[in-house]
């Protein structure tokens, strides 16, 4: 029986999150460059949206969420089964996490989707203003393909009895593990955040860094992006728990809760660093906790959430202001400080805020027929917190590495850094032949 009432609930999350990338993440983004390339940084986003969207349904999802089969790759990433959406019609179904509830395939397909789309969008902060369009373009195709649907299969891939009873019963590396990542904190923000990492480094610095100022050229279209980034995180977070049930109620509860306790987090950060608070550091401090909750959202309390949410600020303020700093690194748009830190720090942070003990949900292991709920007494913070360490790690060395690789690789067939000339003149004029403002 499909429920009704759930299905709707995952059309308007998949709406939600499509909000998110277009226009929250293009805004937020476009805010905070100068003014001859806020064009191209929309651009950017806008046709990474929707090349994603081709890829996911041509390959991306077969490869994300069907079995690997009995090979050797099979944990890491998924077969070629519903290769150009073979199979999945009006009339297939997936499963939520109760039992004998489903949901039509096409809505989690759809909803999917819009995590595959803004994952690689987030990168392109981290070399905003000194990159080619194409050669981008290309990089993003082939990083979803080789990076984000592997680790998105090693997270969130099990097809067991509990949830199709016809479906082989294999899983993802890390879920076999029992790593817990309720909306993507290892497979969209330390994923991408490792990505824009490596690319800044590789791309090199923009022109004229650390000599010449470089201030945002509209905080009101930053404010607007992080809003919308806020508002369409609900659809991120409680829309994971793929039904309109009590864990969704939490999972949106949390995200508010440690969201707002971020926001007001980094504004005192900075009232006592810089003797006033900013609406940049407010607006960076809603996504920093925004990131942190994602993968503890449907496993914490309300009132670790606020904690959670107060430590994630301090934490990714030293990263974006002293590190940064110390290793005169050109995160554009700190990208690395706050989704990859933010996202370290929320994987870890899952461990502890997911504790029966603190009023955390606990979780269900899957992995059992029957699934099982982990009973207060077995939930060992310090077991777990092992577990997610490994789950960071192995997303770190396989998105860093295999970026590396795609980086140099692009670069020297294409070449990924725009002359000095047209740095100079900016990128909305060399790149794309129009102005963002025409005054």
């Amino acid at each position: 029986m499909v429920n009704k009432g759930d299905t709707a609930w995952m059309l308007v999350s998949s709406a939600l999150v499509l909000m998110m990338s277009i226009p929250g993440l293009a805004l937020f983004y476009g805010g905070l460059v100068r003014t001859k390339n806020m064009l191209s940084v929309l651009m950017q986003v806008f046709m990474i949206v929707a090349i994603a969207g081709l890829v996911w349904a041509c390959w991306g999802y077969s490869m994300a969420f069907t079995s690997g089969g009995s090979g050797p790759l099979a944990p890491f990433v998924g077969g070629f089964s519903k290769v150009m959406m073979a199979g999945v019609t009006s009339g297939t179904f997936s499963a939520t996490f109760s039992n004998n509830v489903y949901i039509p395939e096409l809505s989690y397909f759809v909803f999917q989707m819009t995590f595959a789309m803004i994952t690689p969008a987030l990168i392109v902060g981290s070399f905003a203003e000194r990159v080619k369009f194409v050669p981008l373009m290309v990089f993003m195709v082939l990083w979803m393909t080789l990076v984000y649907f592997p680790i998105a299969h090693m997270v969130w891939y099990w097809a067991g009895p509990d949830f199709l009873p016809d479906a082989p019963t294999d899983s993802g590396y890390l879920f076999a593990k029992g790593a817990l990542d309720f909306a993507g904190g290892t497979v969209v923000h330390i994923n991408a955040g490792i990505a824009g990492m490596v690319g800044c480094l590789m791309i090199g610095k923009r022109l004229g860094f650390g000599k010449e100022a470089t201030p945002p050229h509209s905080l009101t279209m930053t404010m607007i992006g992080a809003s919308l980034l806020w508002v369409g995180w609900f659809g991120f977070n409680a829309g994971s728990n793929l039904e309109a049930t009590g864990v969704a109620a939490v999972a949106f509860v949390n995200t508010m809760l440690a969201t707002c306790a971020a926001a007001f987090s980094w504004a005192v950060v900075d009232q006592l660093v810089h003797k006033k608070p900013s609406m940049l550091g407010a607006a960076t401090g809603a996504v920093a906790g925004l990131v942190a909750i994602t993968p503890a959202s449907g496993f914490a309390a309300p009132m670790t959430s606020i904690v959670l949410g107060l430590v994630v600020s301090p934490i990714c303020f030293f990263f974006v202001s002293t590190v940064k700093n110390k290793f005169k690194y050109d995160d554009t748009l700190d990208v690395f400080g706050v989704h990859c830190i933010g996202g370290i720090t929320g994987a870890l942070g899952t461990a502890i805020v997911a504790a029966p003990s603190l009023g955390g949900q606990g979780y269900f292991d899957y992995t059992k027929f029957p699934a099982v709920a982990v009973t207060p007494e077995a939930y060992s913070i310090s077991a777990q917190l092992w577990i997610q360490l490994q789950a960071v790690c192995v997303t770190l060395l396989w998105s860093g590495i295999v970026s590396a690789i795609l980086f140099f690789v692009v670069d020297k067939i294409f070449g990924l850094r725009p002359s000095e000339d047209s740095e100079r003149e900016g990128l909305d004029i060399t790149e794309h032949g129009e102005r963002a403002y025409n005054y």
